[in-house]
Parts: structure tokens; C-alpha cells; sequence
């Protein structure tokens, strides 16, 4: 069969050329997807409520923040006349339901003949423009929300549609960015804050970091292969095959449906090495056991028959480890984990078909040459070798004090992941966050639900009291920033009816006053509260803003404010929850451990399967396990002691290490079982399988190695993360297998 393949590869070359054809005709309909659901985790009891809550209200991100600077402060007629034709025009634009900002904002005065409605500030009055900045200073319900902490800016707040996806985000942005021309304001002299801008932002971030990635990586295997094999045939061959296997990889992707996410910038970083892995060891293979007169088809036969069933594991098991990704609670980690397993198993099979089609082409001098033998890769082998087998007591002594030392390393690891980690580095989007976070309330929202029970109705004066008592202890922990709710509504109609005196901002005593607010609040048609009220006067929401602390401190704080509600709140009047996006995506810390457990044992028991059924010796499978558990201690210990946050995007290094370090292993015990069936001692079939198998590996590590390296250029710190540590933790899997393996074998293997 396998000669067969061969004898007729031009056929081969077709079939590959013409998917590869459809795939990159399939590449424009590929899709990427950024949206803060496929963040929340599945089977979550508050997702659950999150869901029936926001299905009376609406979501707690459906706003979108925009905040011009003044050289001096916002109080200046010129800048506010400006500002508020942007508040008035924005309205216009796609998906925009409503635009608020000082200068639209107007608030009840109580007057002889009634309530008036009076302008926030007098835009067009520099006299009384003064009075309204020392009137707002002290402001908690404009300072940090309409305009900043020292008032060189304001925020023109848009309420988008609910749940605005990526293509309407694009939308609304692109027209924002014509309207800020038309009014003379350049993008770069506006901060913007919001769901809209985080997805548009976001989405076009990870394009390019698929395709920067994809570039990057090909040059970089590209360099490490000419310099390792001097002959730029060895590296037309491989990229030819890698390439391939990407590119039918994408292409299968936009067939089936699926849609990229901000975790897609490594499947070319893990086709590309992967590939590369495969192409290495039939290359290497076959460089060594074929003469340029030999019959090259009959060679390339008897090294498919060597090395392919060690390939096809070692593919399988990396599969295998990505595959396990399912045990996430989150949706964007499981297809992930589905989608990497799929393309390296593309690979494989593209590998296994074209790459020996090609080599054959050529005679094993033209694909290598005398510079280009990397001796230093065997050198480098043999000194392992030698070390182990002159110093058994001290390499034993080295891995237990190494694995002391991780423990502790885990022991340190945190959960305490900030919205701020997650974010590009040196982006726009990243830079107006940060300005947000320091001049006004911020962006992580924290909702708190209120179910009224009978016979009260959530805008009665009890229950508004409750409200104020709540709201004034969250505003007392100092993590709340902002907050909006009925009670401040209430607060703010009593303070204007009464001079706009700041001592008058609280709940009347009088129920009869707070009754005529209630009135007048219902003719006045609030926006806020029909946003912070549903139809049947059962449920009220307070929404809060919160600093950017981390997931594990909000969660001691969250804990903290249960404790307190159940001690102060009436319960004969209501009931408080606390949901909200914030708070979901939060549980991913709760979830993320519990997930990477299930997955790396699901992992451990199927690759064990998968080596049992191999080796067919218990001895030789435990053999196997321990010199790659080993390097998941060290990848976890990093963690701990370069205090990284373990978070989803995270947790996936162990399936990666797991899934590719095993790989090394499988080729290693490979050759050696087949030496041992040669009639060789232990110790020959040792030296036998160094000279044979340890210069690929090397090979394959160094390959490995600076292949994930390339994350460096990643401007997004989870995948850079991710990156640098696969990178390092694979050297570390690779001493395992050179030093730890043959101290094993030589004490257990009989």
C-alpha cells in the first residue's frame, strides 16, 4: 500500500494542490467571533439567573463610553457646545438607542407654579458656568460617570442595542469615525469604553495575530532548518508540507461553520512546529538509513514502517491532550481544544502523504549538508548519556530536589485575574481602559437583582429605603465607583427640589414627599428607571461599576456584602442577588481549576491507554509517565513563582505540554523496545536508541521551542503567556526524556 502511494504520488500531489485550492477560496468565508457570552461557563446556576434576570431587563454592557479632553476643564462654552452637538448627532448612528451627557442632562426644580426642568449645566453662560463647576465637583452622581475625577474631560454615555454583535459593533464605530471627522475631533484625541468597542477592537486584533503569526512561524522554521541542514530543499520540503496541512486545516474550519477566537493565533504556531515535528523525524530518518544509490522508494518504505506508527501515536496523543480541553466549562476553551486536535491530526495524515512523495525526489546529499549535520545536536545527546550513565545518584538527587521545588512553586499559585490581563498590549483599546480605570468609574460591572415581594411594588418608599441602605454600604467598601439605582433617583429629585443642596442628597423622611416624587418621576418618563424597574414593579436592579481589583479579592469582597445583606436587609421586603457579566465571568476562576483537573486526568488515562497498548509492559508504561508529569509540575510552578495568574486562557499550556512533551517519550521508547527485540542488552539498546533517536529530538525540541516562542510577538498576554511557557517547560520535558528516562529504564526495566 505504501509503495503503492508512492509509485503514483503525482496523484497525491493533485489531491493536496486542489484542497488546498478549496481551502484558500474557503478562507474568505472564515469568520472570527468575539463576544462576552462565549466567555461565560455553562451549567452555572447564576448564569442561569443572569439569563431570566436580563430577559425582563436587558444586559449590564449595552453602553458605550466616549470621553474628549479639554486643554483646561469641560466648563468652557466653546467645548461644551461642541460636546453636545456629538451627543445629539450620535443618536443618528446605527444601533444607538440613546446618548447622554452634561449638556442634554436636565433635573426637576421645585418652583412656585410646579417643577421645572433645568439644564444640568448652562453651556452657553460662562457666569453660571461657574457655579455648576463647583455645584458638580462634589457630585458623586456626575464625577467619574459624565465627567472625570479632575474634569479636564467628559463622556458622552450611548446606550447600543442590546446584545450588539461584532458586525453591528463595526457598524456603529466605523459611522462614529466619520461623524468625529465631520466635527473636526481626530480618533486618536477620543478614549472610548464599551462592549461595541471591545469586540470591533478585539476581532481585529486577533486577524492580525493569525496572519503575523503564521508569517513569523514559517521563518522562523525556516532559519532553524537551513541552519541545522544547510539545503534549502530540507526547508521547501517541510514548509510545503506544513503549509498544507494549514491551510486545509483553515480551510476545514470555514467549511464546517466554526468561527476563530481570541485563542485562534496559535493553531498556526501548533500546525506549523507540529507539522514541522513530523516532517523532521522521516526526514532525519531517512537522511541517515538511505545511500544516494539506494532505491529511494524501497527506503522511504522501510522508514514509514520504522517511524510511522510512532508518528501517528505521537500525533495521537498530542490530539488526544488538546481533545481533553471538552472537560471546560467554557465554550471558546472546548472548541479550541476540538479544533487544535483536528489540525494535528491534518497534519499528520498531510505529512504522512506528501512529505515522503517529496523526499523521494530527492537523493539524502541534496537534502542535507556536510555543515549542515548539527553535530552539536548528537553531541548534545551523548553528554546526556554519559552524564546519566557515570552519575545515577546525582541525577536522581537533581529531579527530586527539582520537583521539591516546583511543589512549593504551585503552592503560590493565584486565581486573581484583572479584565486588564487579558487586554492587548500597547493597543488603543488597552490605553483608553486604562484611562477609564484612572479617570472615571471604570468598565467591570457588578449587578445587584432585587425581587420586591408582595404586596410592596419596587418604587415604593420602604423598598427604596432598602435600596439606599444597600447602595450606601457598597459605597463604604471603596471598590464601588459607581453606582446607579431607583434610590439614587430619589436622591438626586430631593436634592434638586431643595436648592440642589448637597445636604438634601438622601431619601426624603416624609413618605408624602417621596409619594410626589414617585408622581412626577411617572410622568417624566425616566429612562433610568425604566431601565432599573420592570413592568410589574416586582424587580429592581442596582448597577454598579467596580475597580479592576481581581476575580479572587471580588469574590472575598462578594462574600463579604452576602454576609451583610443577610444581616441588614429587611427580608420581609425583598430579596437581593448579586449577578451581572462581572460576576460570570469571575466564576471562571471558581471553575478553572476544577476543569484543568478534570482535563489533565482525562488526558493522563487516555495517553496512558494509548502507551500501554504500545509498550505492552507495565514497567515500560510507568516508565513513560513520570519523565512527562515532571514537566506540568515545572509549567505549574512557573505559574506560582512568576505570580501568573491561572486563568482559562491559561490553563491550556497543560494540555499542550502534556499532549506534545509525551511525543518525545513515544519515539524514545519506540526505538528502544524495537533494539530490545533485536536481541540487544538494555545498555546496548540505550546506546542504540541515543545515536538513533537523540539527535531528532533535540532537533524537534529546538524546533518546538523557539517555534512557540513566536508568541512573544503576540500583543495579547494570554497567548503570549502561553507561548513562553510551553517554549521553556518543552526544554524542560526534553532533559526529562535524555536524563530522568534512562535512569528509569536502567533501574526498572527488566
Amino acid at each position: 500500500m505504501i509503495q503503492k502511494l508512492l509509485t503514483h504520488r503525482k496523484y497525491l500531489f493533485v489531491v493536496f494542490g486542489l484542497l488546498c485550492l478549496f481551502s484558500i477560496f474557503g478562507l474568505t468565508r472564515l469568520r472570527i467571533n468575539f463576544e462576552f457570552e462565549q466567555f461565560f461557563p455553562d451549567g452555572d446556576e447564576d448564569l442561569s439567573f443572569f439569563k431570566s434576570f436580563t430577559s425582563e431587563f436587558e444586559n449590564d454592557d449595552n453602553f458605550l463610553f466616549i470621553a474628549l479632553k479639554n486643554k483646561s476643564s469641560v466648563f468652557d462654552t466653546a467645548y461644551l457646545e461642541k460636546l453636545h452637538t456629538l451627543t445629539l448627532d450620535v443618536r443618528e448612528l446605527p444601533g444607538v438607542v440613546n446618548s447622554q451627557s452634561i449638556t442634554s442632562t436636565r433635573y426637576p426644580v421645585k418652583t412656585p407654579f410646579g417643577y421645572s426642568l433645568l439644564p444640568l449645566v448652562h453651556k452657553n453662560d460662562g457666569v453660571q458656568l461657574k457655579a455648576d463647576s463647583a455645584m458638580l465637583a462634589n457630585d458623586e452622581r456626575v464625577k467619574g460617570y459624565f465627567v472625570s475625577k479632575d474634569m479636564s474631560s467628559a463622556a458622552i454615555v450611548i446606550k447600543t442595542q442590546n446584545k450588539i454583535n461584532v458586525a453591528q459593533s463595526d457598524s456603529l464605530l466605523g459611522e462614529l469615525k466619520l461623524l468625529l471627522t465631520k466635527n473636526g475631533i481626530a480618533w486618536d484625541e477620543v478614549h472610548l469604553l464599551g462592549r461595541t468597542f471591545f469586540q470591533s477592537e478585539l476581532v481585529a486584533l486577533q486577524q492580525r495575530e493569525v496572519m503575523i503569526s503564521t508569517i513569523i512561524s514559517a521563518i522562523l522554521v525556516s532559519i532553524i532548518l537551513w541552519l541545522i541542514f544547510a539545503s534549502w530543499w530540507s526547508v521547501l520540503i517541510t514548509i510545503t508540507g506544513v503549509t498544507a496541512s494549514l491551510l486545509i486545516f483553515m480551510g476545514l474550519l470555514a467549511g464546517i461553520g466554526r468561527e476563530l477566537t481570541l485563542m485562534s493565533a496559535l493553531y498556526p504556531v501548533l500546525i506549523l512546529i507540529v507539522g514541522s515535528s513530523d516532517v523532521i523525524h522521516l526526514m532525519s530518518k531517512y537522511i541517515d538509513s538511505t545511500n544516494d544509490n539506494d532505491d529511494r522508494i524501497a527506503s522511504m518504505v522501510k522508514v514509514i514502517k520504522e517511524i510511522g506508527f510512532a508518528t501517528f501515536l505521537t500525533s495521537a496523543t498530542t490530539a488526544v491532550g488538546f481533545a481533553t480541553l471538552v472537560t471546560s466549562r467554557l465554550n471558546v476553551i472546548r472548541e479550541f481544544g476540538i479544533n487544535a486536535g483536528i489540525g494535528v491530526m491534518i497534519a499528520f495524515v498531510v505529512v504522512l502523504l506528501v512529505v515522503p512523495g517529496l523526499l523521494i525526489q530527492f537523493k539524502p546529499s541534496q537534502l542535507y549538508q556536510p555543515k549542515g549535520k548539527a553535530v552539536w545536536l548528537q553531541h548534545f545527546a551523548d553528554f546526556a548519556y554519559q552524564f546519566v550513565l557515570k552519575n545515577p545518584g546525582r541525577t536522581a538527587a537533581l529531579f527530586i530536589a527539582s520537583s521539591l521545588i516546583c511543589v512549593y512553586g504551585i503552592s503560590k499559585i493565584t486565581t486573581n485575574y484583572k479584565l486588564i490581563d487579558n487586554l492587548p498590549r500597547g493597543a488603543k483599546v488597552t490605553e483608553d481602559f486604562l484611562f477609564f480605570e484612572k479617570n472615571y468609574a471604570g468598565f467591570r460591572p457588578l449587578e445587584f437583582a432585587i425581587t420586591v415581594k408582595p404586596p410592596y411594588k419596587a418604587d415604593d418608599y420602604k423598598v427604596v429605603s432598602e435600596i439606599d441602605k444597600l447602595e450606601n454600604y457598597l459605597r463604604s467598601t471603596g471598590t464601588v465607583k459607581s453606582s446607579l439605582s431607583l434610590a439614587m433617583i430619589y436622591k438626586s429629585m430631593h436634592m434638586m427640589a431643595n436648592g440642589n443642596q448637597k445636604d438634601y442628597y438622601k431619601i426624603p423622611e416624609d413618605s408624602i414627599v417621596f409619594n410626589e416624587y414617585r408622581t412626577l418621576l411617572s410622568k417624566m418618563k425616566s429612562a433610568e428607571a425604566t431601565v432599573l424597574m420592570n413592568k410589574n414593579k416586582d424587580k429592581t436592579r442596582v448597577s454598579t461599576i467596580i475597580a479592576d481589583i481581581g476575580a479572587d479579592s471580588i469574590k472575598i469582597i462578594g462574600k463579604q456584602t452576602d454576609q451583610w445583606l443577610q444581616q441588614n436587609v429587611d427580608r420581609s421586603l425583598m430579596e437581593v442577588r448579586r449577578t451581572g457579566t462581572g460576576l460570570i465571568l469571575d466564576k471562571n476562576s471558581v471553575y478553572v481549576t476544577e476543569s484543568l483537573l478534570k482535563g489533565l486526568l482525562l488526558s493522563v488515562l487516555l495517553i496512558s491507554l494509548l502507551m500501554a497498548w504500545l509498550l505492552k509492559n507495565w514497567r515500560m508504561w510507568l516508565i513513560s509517565m513520570v519523565p512527562n508529569i515532571l514537566p506540568l509540575l515545572f509549567a505549574a510552578a512557573l505559574l506560582g513563582y512568576f505570580n501568573i495568574e491561572l486563568e482559562a486562557g491559561i490553563s491550556i499550556i497543560f494540555a499542550v505540554i502534556f499532549g506534545i512533551a509525551v511525543d518525545d517519550t513515544i519515539h524514545f521508547l519506540t526505538r528502544f523496545k524495537l533494539c530490545i527485540g533485536e536481541g540487544l542488552s538494555v545498555e546496548e539498546s540505550l546506546a542504540a536508541t541515543f545515536k538513533d533517536t537523540g539527535k531528532a529530538l533535540v532537533l524537534t525540541t529546538v524546533i518546538l521551542f523557539f517555534g512557540f516562542l513566536v508568541m512573544l510577538f503576540s500583543s495579547h498576554p494570554p497567548s503570549l503567556i502561553v507561548g513562553v511557557l510551553v517554549s521553556i517547560t518543552l526544554v524542560s520535558a526534553l532533559i526529562c526524556d535524555l536524563y530522568l528516562l534512562p535512569l528509569l529504564i536502567r533501574y526498572w526495566y527488566k
